[in-house]
């Protein structure tokens, strides 16, 4: 397995999972309302649509690779200014105030919904694959075990993300409050602005 596509997938799975918009409102709410393991296993269910989405960028992207070489100076420098809008939209963005619409009952409710819910955001697979490709995951040397390193580090990386909320809403619940939810969104933003300029720099070399 090549250590540096798991790195970059969990990089990638734990920034896009932690903007705190109506998901991680629920999960907050779940949290409180039913305890760390509703929340976490309903972040589980949004990891795993993280971790769907990451595949068919990921694999796409492998299926086309010769073409994404080709072009890899046009997709780095798209990519990077990709990131850089995202990470600057969620640095100024304001955490929801209203929880996601959901049905469903017990654990399996909890994590279907929320995976549901992440699924039917066709944005995703977009931000995804220009991610994806800003980072230069499309290189000439990649493979199916980079691409499935990559998707599995997205999956582990959402999930660290969604055991990490549940874990300190859990201890924390008297003092979690929108102020540091905007942090949360701060810190999320000021990580993938850093990551967009450092795909932007790399053009230079």
């Amino acid at each position: 397995m090549d250590i540096n596509f798991l790195l970059r997938g969990l990089v990638i799975g734990f920034s896009i999972a932690a903007p705190v918009g109506p998901i991680g409102v629920l999960c907050i709410r779940r949290t409180l309302a039913d305890g760390r393991v509703s929340g976490l296993v309903s972040g589980l269910g949004a990891a795993t649509a993280d971790a769907i989405y990451g595949c068919i960028a990921g694999f796409g992207l492998t299926f086309i690779s010769s073409v994404l070489v080709s072009q890899q100076g046009w997709l780095r420098l798209i990519g990077g200014g990709f990131l850089c809008y995202l990470g600057l939209k969620t640095l100024l963005a304001k955490p929801a105030e209203q929880v996601a619409s959901i049905k469903g009952s017990g654990l399996l409710g909890a994590y279907a919904s929320t995976f549901f819910l992440t699924l039917t955001n066709p944005m995703t697979i977009l931000f995804f694959a220009a991610i994806f490709a800003g980072l230069g995951v499309a290189s000439a040397s990649r493979n199916y075990a980079s691409a499935g390193a990559l998707v599995l580090g997205v999956f582990l990386g959402s999930a660290l993300w969604w055991l990490t909320l549940s874990g300190v809403v859990g201890v924390f619940r008297a003092k979690l409050n929108p102020h540091w939810l905007r942090w949360v969104n701060r810190i999320s933003g000021v990580i993938i602005t850093g990551l967009g300029l450092l795909v932007l720099l790399s053009l230079r070399g």
